[in-house]
C-alpha cells in the first residue's frame, strides 16, 4: 500500500519526468491577493499569468499546493468530522501548462498517472466533459469527448457530458475561462450513502458517495466578455486539480479520509489524551470530535506558520473560529486543559518533509495556539453554561439575545453557537442576533464620528488635494479651498474661531498625511491675513485635512497660502528608514520567518511589531543593533522607484501582511545607487512613506524596549537621531551623578553597586535577626497581654505594647489572642527602628455590639503620627512616633470601653 507521501512525490516526479518545473507550494495566506482571505486552490498562484498581468518563468509546472477553505462559496467548516471527505485544510496536487501543451496531453497524462502508475482499475473510472449551454452560446466539448476513448481508450459510453455547474470553469464574472474534464471512480455499490433515499440511482454526479471526482482537468481557452459572450484566447491554458486526501483515500482503500495515514497518527494522538477509543463511527460525538480536532489542527498549524494569527478581524478572526472550534469538540472529549498545541509535532512528522516550512517555526505554531486555548478556556466553560440555561428555556431557537450575549462576552463564534444549538435540535434567532450586531455597529460608527473629524466627514464629498511634493520639498505654495469642524465640509466662508477637530482643505500640499504606520505631518499654514497650526495631518479618500488652530488672524476661501512642514519630518523620515533596516536585522537574527505585524513611525520613536514566539535575549537584541547600526554607519544609499506591482515583486520587495497596494508602487531599496542593479539592495520593501537619502543621516539606533503584543507577536520600540542622544545624554547624567555619590570612577561603578547591594542585604538580615532576639514569640506575648485583660461586660478588652519584630509576627500574635478569647476587643502595638506597627482584633459578638477592628485603629493611630484600617474583625495602622504609644494604647481602650457600657 502507497503511503501518502510516497503519493504525493511519485505525483511530483511524473511530471517533472514530462518536463514540468517543481513549483513549491505558496503560502496559504495570499501575500499580493486581496481577494482572498486564504489561498483556496493550486492555481492561485499562477493567476496572474493567466490574466496576462505576468510572464511565465516556464511552460509548464507541478506542485502540491496547501489550501485552506473556510468562508464564501468554498466553506466547508460546518461539514468537517460529520463526513468522510470535507477538510478545512487540504493538499491540491496539480500541473499546469502556459500555452505549452492542452488537452491531448492533458487527458493522456492523467489517465497514465492514475491507471499504470498508481494501479487504478481503469475499468472502474468514467469522465466527462462539458455538454455546452445554450442561455450564452458555449459550444459542447466536442474536441475532449472525441479525445478521451482516443488516447485513453476509456470506452466512449463512460464519456458522460454535463452543464456549467460540473463541467465549466470562471475565474470571475469577466476574464478567463473554459470547460473542464472530471475523472470519477465508482467505488462500488456498498459505498452508496443514500439508499434509503426513493428513486435513487447511483451514477456520476448523482450525489452519493459510490462516484466520487477525483481529478478535474480545466482547459483555458477562452475570455468572458462583460457583455457575457466568449471571445478565444491567443494563449491556451491548462489547470488541474487531484486532492492528495480523497486519491490517499482511494489508493489505500478506505471509506473515509480520516482513515488514512494522513489522518491516523493525530487521531491516535487524540484517543490516547482522551482515553477514548476511535470506532470510525459517523454518528458517534466522539469520533466526530477526534475528526474536527485532526482536521483543524491542520489549518491552525499551516496557517499560522505562513504569517496569520488568531485576532478579531479577517483572517485572524476565522482562524480564532477555527481554533474556539475545536476547543469545544476537546470538551466532548473531557478534554478542558489546552491540548490542540500538543498535536502540532505529530503534524509535523507527517508532513514536515513535504513542508519543512512548518518545522522551521514549530515553537512559534505551538506558542500562538497555546496561547489562544488558555485565553478562551477561561470563558468556555461559562458560556457552555449560558447555552444550556438558553436552551433549556428554548422550544425551537436560541434567543437572539443569547446567541449575541455568548458571541459578545464570552468568544462564541456565530458558527459555533449554531453547532451546540443544531446537536440539540434546536435554531437560532439569526435575525434577532443580526440586529443586535448591527446596533453594536452603529455604536462603533457613533463613536467614532464624535472621537474624530474623519468620522464626522465619512459621505461628504470633498474635494481632492494633489499631495505629490510629499517627497519633494517641505514648503510649498497652495490655495484654500475649504473647511472642515463639527458642522462638517465647507466649501466658502472663513475660519476665525479657534475650536477642536478645524481641518483646512488646500489644492495642493507638501504635507504627509498619516499611512503605513507613520504619522502625520505638523507645521503650519500661513496667509497675508492669518497664521494656522498644524497639529497633525490625515487623509480621508484622496483629500489631506491639515487638522489644527487658527494661531492669529482669519483664512479665508481662495486665500493664497504658504504651506511649511515642521523639523518634526526630518525625525520621521530617520525612524522610517530604520525600521525598513530593523526588519531587515530581525531576519538576518531570527530568520525569514520573521514577518512585520505592524509598526509606528513617528518623530520621537519607532515601534515595530513581528512573529515571534518568545522574547529576544540580551545576544540578539545586540546583535540587531549592531547589524542596523553597522549599515548606518555605512553610508549606504536610499532610493526610491516607481514601477508595476509585478516588477516589484519580481525583484523580492517585502511586502505588509494584509495591505492592499494598487497596480503601481513604491519601491524603497537600501544599499543600491540608482544606477546599480537590484540585486546590490539588501533591503526592498513597498513603501508609501518619507525616508532619508543616506542611512548615515540616521545618527546611529538602539533597542530600549523589546516586549509581548498578544500570543507570538513581540514588539521592539527604537530610536534614533536627536531622541537617541537625548536618551544617552540623560543617562550620562546619571551615571556622573552616582559616579560622584559612590566616589569611583565610571569603570568600577557596576562593581561598587554590587557591593553596595549585598552590604545592604547582610544589615538587613542582621536587623531582622536582632528583631527576632530582642523580640519574643508570639505565643509568650499574647500569653502576656490575656494575662493583662480588662474584663468589661464579659468581654476582654486588650491594649498592649508587645514585643515583636516585624507586622508578620504581630498578626501572628493577634490571631493567636483571637483563638483563645471568645469575646474579645484588642489592640496590640510594637515598635522597631523608629517604625511604629498595630494591629486590632475584634471576635464576630462584639462587631455586632458596634465596635470594628478599622474603627479602633482609627482612634489610635493619629496618637503615633499615623493612620491605617482594615476588616471589622481585623486590621492595621502604622506610624513614626513611639513617644505617642501609650496614648494610642489608652484611646483604643477608651473607645472599646465606651461601646460595651
Amino acid at each position: 500500500m502507497l503511503s501518502s507521501k510516497e503519493i504525493r512525490k511519485r505525483f511530483i516526479k511524473f511530471f517533472e519526468d514530462k518536463g514540468h518545473k517543481f513549483v513549491p507550494s505558496s503560502p496559504v495566506v495570499p501575500a499580493d491577493d486581496p481577494s482572498l482571505l486564504f489561498t483556496n486552490a493550486g492555481m492561485n498562484q499562477f493567476k496572474d499569468i493567466f490574466l496576462g498581468v505576468k510572464k511565465k518563468d516556464c511552460h509548464s509546472a507541478v506542485n502540491s499546493q496547501k489550501c485552506i477553505r473556510v468562508s464564501g462559496k468554498h466553506n466547508d467548516l460546518e461539514e468537517v468530522g460529520v463526513d468522510t471527505y470535507h477538510h478545512t485544510f487540504f493538499e491540491m496536487l496539480g500541473n499546469w501548462s502556459f500555452d505549452s501543451y492542452f488537452k491531448e496531453e492533458s487527458i493522456k497524462w492523467a489517465w497514465e498517472l492514475l491507471t499504470e502508475v498508481y494501479g487504478i482499475d481503469e475499468s472502474k473510472l468514467y469522465a466527462t466533459v462539458f455538454s455546452g449551454d445554450e442561455s450564452d452560446g458555449s459550444e459542447y466539448d466536442k474536441e475532449a469527448a472525441e479525445l478521451w476513448p482516443k488516447v485513453t481508450g476509456i470506452p466512449a459510453e463512460r464519456v458522460l457530458s454535463f452543464g456549467k455547474k460540473d463541467n465549466f470553469w470562471e475565474m470571475g464574472e469577466t476574464g478567463p475561462c473554459g470547460p473542464s474534464s472530471e475523472i470519477h471512480i465508482d467505488l462500488g455499490d456498498e459505498m452508496c450513502d443514500m439508499k434509503h433515499v426513493p428513486g435513487h440511482e447511483c451514477g456520476v454526479n448523482a450525489g452519493c458517495a459510490r462516484f466520487i471526482e477525483l481529478w478535474n482537468l480545466v482547459f483555458i481557452q477562452f475570455n468572458r466578455q462583460s457583455d457575457g459572450t466568449l471571445t478565444p484566447l491567443k494563449a491556451k491554458y491548462i489547470d488541474t486539480g487531484l486532492g492528495l486526501e480523497r486519491l490517499t483515500a482511494v489508493l489505500q482503500r478506505k471509506p473515509s479520509n480520516y482513515d488514512t495515514d494522513l489522518f491516523t497518527p493525530l487521531i491516535k494522538e487524540i484517543s490516547g489524551m482522551a482515553n477514548t477509543e476511535y470506532t470510525h463511527s459517523l454518528t458517534e460525538k466522539t469520533d466526530i470530535a477526534m475528526r474536527v480536532v485532526a482536521d483543524h489542527v491542520r489549518a491552525l498549524s499551516f496557517a499560522i506558520t505562513d504569517g496569520a494569527v488568531p485576532s478579531n478581524d479577517g483572517r485572524g478572526y476565522v482562524l480564532r473560529r477555527i481554533l474556539r472550534r475545536a476547543s469545544r469538540f476537546g470538551r466532548v472529549l473531557e478534554l478542558k486543559e489546552p491540548f490542540i498545541y500538543k498535536l502540532v509535532p505529530t503534524l509535523i512528522e507527517l508532513m514536515g518533509e513535504a513542508f519543512p516550512e512548518i518545522k522551521q517555526r514549530q515553537d512559534f505554531v505551538e506558542t500562538v495556539i497555546e496561547s489562544e486555548e488558555e485565553s478562551f478556556n477561561r470563558t468556555l466553560d461559562r458560556g457552555l453554561e449560558i447555552f444550556e440555561a438558553a436552551a433549556g428555556k428554548s422550544e425551537k431557537y436560541i434567543s437572539g439575545e443569547d446567541t449575541f450575549k455568548l458571541y459578545d462576552t464570552y468568544g462564541f463564534p456565530l458558527d459555533l453557537t449554531e453547532l451546540l444549538a443544531r446537536e440539540k435540535n434546536l435554531g437560532i434567532d439569526r435575525e434577532g442576533f443580526d440586529k443586535l450586531m448591527e446596533e453594536q455597529r452603529q455604536r462603533a460608527r457613533a463613536a467614532k464620528k464624535e472621537s474624530g473629524l474623519i468620522g464626522k466627514l465619512e459621505g461628504e464629498e470633498l474635494p481632492k488635494t494633489d499631495d505629490r511634493e510629499k517627497y519633494l520639498t517641505e514648503n510649498c505654495k497652495a490655495k484654500i479651498l475649504g473647511f472642515a469642524g463639527r458642522d462638517g465640509y465647507k466649501s466658502e466662508g472663513e475660519l476665525t474661531e479657534t475650536e477642536e477637530n478645524t481641518a483646512v482643505l488646500l489644492d495642493k500640499t507638501c504635507c504627509y498625511a498619516e499611512s503605513g504606520g507613520q504619522i502625520g505631518d505638523t507645521g503650519e499654514i500661513r496667509g497675508d491675513n492669518f497664521v494656522f497650526e498644524i497639529e497633525k495631518t490625515e487623509k480621508i479618500g484622496h483629500t489631506v485635512l491639515h487638522q489644527g488652530k487658527i494661531l492669529e488672524g482669519k483664512a479665508k476661501v481662495e486665500d493664497e497660502v504658504e504651506v511649511t512642514v515642521s523639523g518634526e519630518r526630518n525625525s520621521s523620515r530617520k525612524n522610517h528608514t530604520a525600521t525598513h533596516l530593523l526588519q531587515w536585522a530581525l531576519k538576518k537574527v531570527m530568520g525569514n520567518s520573521i514577518t512585520q505585524q505592524g509598526s509606528l513611525v513617528c518623530p520621537d520613536y519607532l515601534r515595530f511589531d513581528f512573529t515571534c514566539s518568545k522574547a529576544l535575549s540580551k545576544e540578539q537584541i545586540t546583535e540587531v543593533e549592531d547589524l542596523v547600526n553597522g549599515k548606518i554607519f555605512a553610508d549606504s544609499p536610499v532610493t526610491c522607484a516607481t514601477m508595476p506591482i509585478d516588477e516589484a515583486k519580481k525583484l523580492g520587495a517585502t511586502a505588509l501582511f494584509g495591505e492592499k497596494y494598487g497596480d503601481t508602487v513604491r519601491l524603497i531599496s537600501i544599499g543600491r545607487t540608482e544606477d546599480e542593479d537590484y540585486e546590490n539592495a539588501f533591503s526592498k520593501e513597498l513603501c508609501g512613506g518619507t525616508h532619508v537619502s543616506r542611512t548615515s543621516q540616521i545618527g546611529g539606533f538602539k533597542i530600549i524596549k523589546e516586549e509581548s503584543v498578544s500570543a507570538g507577536v513581540r514588539r521592539i520600540t527604537a530610536l534614533t537621531g536627536r531622541a537617541l542622544i537625548e536618551y544617552f545624554s540623560e543617562r550620562e547624567k546619571v551615571i556622573e551623578e552616582l559616579c560622584f555619590k559612590l566616589k569611583v570612577p565610571f569603570h568600577q561603578l557596576s562593581e561598587r553597586t554590587d557591593k553596595l547591594i549585598a552590604e545592604n542585604k547582610k544589615l538587613k538580615k542582621q536587623i531582622k535577626d536582632a528583631g527576632k532576639e530582642g523580640g519574643g514569640s508570639a505565643r509568650e506575648e499574647a500569653d502576656k497581654a490575656i494575662e493583662n485583660a480588662k474584663d468589661i461586660s464579659g468581654a476582654k478588652i486588650i491594649a498592649a505594647h508587645v514585643k515583636c519584630a516585624d507586622n508578620k509576627q504581630l498578626r501572628e500574635c493577634a490571631d493567636s489572642i483571637k483563638k483563645r478569647c471568645e469575646s474579645l476587643a484588642a489592640l496590640l502595638v510594637t515598635s522597631s527602628g523608629g517604625k511604629v506597627m498595630m494591629v486590632a482584633a475584634v471576635s464576630e459578638d462584639l462587631i455586632k455590639k458596634g465596635i470594628k477592628a478599622g474603627d479602633i485603629v482609627k482612634q489610635a493611630a493619629p496618637a503615633v503620627g499615623g493612620g491605617g484600617g482594615g476588616r471589622p474583625d481585623m486590621a492595621q495602622a502604622g506610624g513614626k512616633d513611639a513617644s505617642g504609644i501609650p496614648k494610642a494604647l489608652k484611646a483604643a481602650e477608651e473607645y472599646a470601653a465606651s461601646k460595651l457600657e
